[in-house]
């Protein structure tokens, strides 16, 4: 799939100094806000931690209360110009704080070594493509090089300077969306047909486990030998514990870069009946495969990875079917035992397999869901479409952190 298509500009002098006095303009607003928050940190540093911290939000609201008298002259480009380059310093302060150390702490943009460049999003439509010219906010109609790859309506387009020529990077508002089916055979089952093994104990390793579990029963408690055995089975349990987590950060990276929307399902042991899981560890035969599937740690990465990166996770209602619906005509099977892993509809006839009918009404689910996971509600039909950039979450708030550190 196609997310993004670069293009270079052709425009006239006229729209060529107003594309400069743009990313001019964000280089301004981008410095100004960089400034503000270290004055402002200082001082939350030096009043004991008393005064509120800075934050994206903060500082676009305090420039668009100054930018009438203090800098009427922003007037003359767009005005999401400089509110996505104040957003992109907060983006800038999430990665240079984040566990995954993304980044480093912002600089200064300087004029004569940064790469002009600038957003623009496509608030209420405020620019668009046709053929092989684009309309972007106070330029006008430019031409383009080459038309747009992709169909649909643009989300945001960035405009950047390399040498002498101007470059536009367009990217779609279409959603990429996929559905995810934990099992125990098989870790999950993507919407798109692809299915991932999911980590199992090396018998060599259970082996061992098991042997150093009767070593540290045979010791005396609180003996040297008995703290020495302790350590030991710690050891086997870190080896077997670290495959597991290994397996969930290879599943929820991709799932989290390549998709805007990704559908589970509820994993509440107590209370989705789709997915007991409650109830198959309760069974001999599946309790060692749930266990090592871990769904509990593998929603708990999703959805933390989904705030880093934009993503956003949909989770199926506790009574949603997954399984027993059909996903062609939608048809609810009355019953469907575990052992049951391909089935045929009785009203269409369709054919399905288990796991991939489940990830295909859970894409279904989360292509159609009204509610986000980050709890920004979709724009109806009543509103002006808003297609800026996701709002920033309670779970999401900088924690305060001085210049200093």
């Amino acid at each position: 799939m196609l997310i993004a298509h670069r293009i270079a500009l052709d425009p006239n002098k006229v729209q060529a100094a107003t594309l400069a006095r743009s990313a001019g303009t964000a280089r301004f607003a981008y410095i100004w806000a960089l400034a503000e928050w270290k004055r402002q940190a200082m001082l939350w540093w030096d009043s004991g931690k008393t005064l509120p911290f800075p934050s994206e939000v903060s500082l676009r609201r305090q420039f668009n209360a100054l930018k009438r008298e203090q800098f009427a002259w922003t007037g003359d480009v767009d005005k999401c110009v400089v509110q996505e380059a104040i957003i992109d310093l907060g983006i800038a302060f999430r990665n240079y704080k984040s566990s995954a150390h993304k980044g480093r702490y912002p600089e200064f943009k300087s004029k004569f070594k940064s790469t002009p460049s600038f957003c623009a999003a496509n608030d209420a439509g405020t620019f668009r493509a046709e053929g092989k010219r684009i309309k972007l906010p106070r330029n006008g109609w430019i031409r383009m090089r080459e038309a747009v790859r992709f169909a649909g309506t643009l989300k945001r387009a960035t405009v950047s300077k390399t040498a002498s020529r101007w470059f536009v990077i367009a990217r779609p508002s279409v959603a990429r969306v996929v559905g995810v089916d934990l099992g125990v055979a098989t870790l999950a089952m993507l919407s798109t047909g692809e299915a991932i093994a999911g980590p199992k104990a090396p018998g060599l390793a259970l082996k061992r486990l098991r042997r150093a579990n009767k070593a540290l029963a045979r010791k005396r408690h609180g003996s040297l030998n008995f703290r020495k055995a302790k350590v030991r089975l710690a050891k086997w349990h870190a080896r077997l514990a670290n495959g597991r987590r290994d397996a969930h950060h290879k599943l929820t990276h991709p799932l989290v870069h390549e998709f805007d929307r990704i559908g589970i399902e509820d994993l509440n042991e107590d209370l989705n009946e789709d997915l007991n899981v409650k109830g198959m560890t309760g069974n001999r035969h599946l309790a060692r495969g749930v266990s090592d599937a871990g769904f509990s740690e593998f929603r708990r990465m999703l959805e933390y990875k989904a705030r880093w990166y934009g993503a956003k996770v949909v989770v199926a209602d506790r009574f949603y079917p997954s399984r027993k619906t059909c996903s062609g005509c939608g048809v609810i099977t009355a019953a469907m035992p575990l052992s049951v892993r391909a089935w045929t509809c009785a009203d269409g006839g369709a054919m399905h397999d288990r796991d991939l009918n489940a990830a295909s009404n859970l894409e279904r689910l989360a292509a159609s869901s009204a509610l986000p996971a980050c709890g920004d509600r979709r724009s109806g039909a009543e509103r002006k479409p808003r297609v800026k950039r996701r709002s920033v979450t309670q779970e999401e708030k900088e924690t305060p952190v001085s210049e200093a550190a």
